[in-house]
């Protein structure tokens, strides 16, 4: 099975975005940072979901996000699926904050239980097809809106969402043209998926 070991951005201000993932969100080799003035605009194309235990962790998080720079896209807020917010990093990057629980059951907490990567695709089906051809397994797919992969207890876990659908989902215009501005660093090999998305050798970028 595929594993994903972590996620490379590339960022503008290397400094300004290892103090928001590592002192605001508190990650660690999950995601690694990379300098790079890539031409890019608008909407890129994937988010970063960062899953909490329940509303309490969420806020605490999204605050921590803004008091380093976040712009706050949607406030967190109670929804049919549970609670969470949106937020753009300061190098662009978007960061959904959740939890599938809608009580807090503990005290406040800013532990991180999941980061999920989302990519928003063109065509579900056939990246979908293009995965599994690469090595990733299924674990739920609802047609040809989403896919979710297993991915075990890899650092990242990895999803697909129609490219329109995860930019209203996020609350932003889905144009957006040149860099995605991310790698996925795995042991599937180096490729490059039908939208553009770069994957490496999880190795190739161990020393980042």
């Amino acid at each position: 099975m595929t594993s994903i070991a972590s996620v490379t951005l590339e960022v503008s201000d290397r400094a300004a975005a290892e103090r928001f993932c590592t002192t605001a969100l508190g990650l660690g080799g999950q995601v690694r940072l990379r300098a790079s003035e890539a031409p890019t605009s608008g909407f890129r194309g994937f988010t970063l979901s960062l899953v909490m235990s329940q509303p309490a962790d969420v806020d605490a998080l999204v605050d921590a996000a803004v008091e380093a720079g976040a712009e706050t896209l949607k406030p967190p807020a109670k929804s049919l699926w549970g609670y969470g917010g949106v937020v753009r990093a300061p190098d662009g990057t978007l960061w959904q904050v959740v939890s599938s629980s809608k009580k807090n059951t503990g005290p406040t907490s800013r532990q991180i239980d999941e980061i999920v990567l989302l990519l928003g695709v063109e065509d579900v089906k056939a990246s979908k097809q293009f995965y599994v051809d690469h090595g990733l397994a299924v674990a739920k797919s609802f047609g040809g809106k989403y896919v979710e992969f297993a991915t075990g207890s890899d650092p990242v876990k990895l999803a697909l969402y129609k490219r329109r659908g995860l930019a209203k989902l996020v609350g932003v215009s889905p144009d957006g043209t040149g860099s995605h501005r991310l790698t996925i660093d795995s042991d599937a090999g180096t490729f490059t998926d039908p939208d553009g998305f770069a994957w490496a050798t999880a190795s190739e970028n161990a020393s980042l």
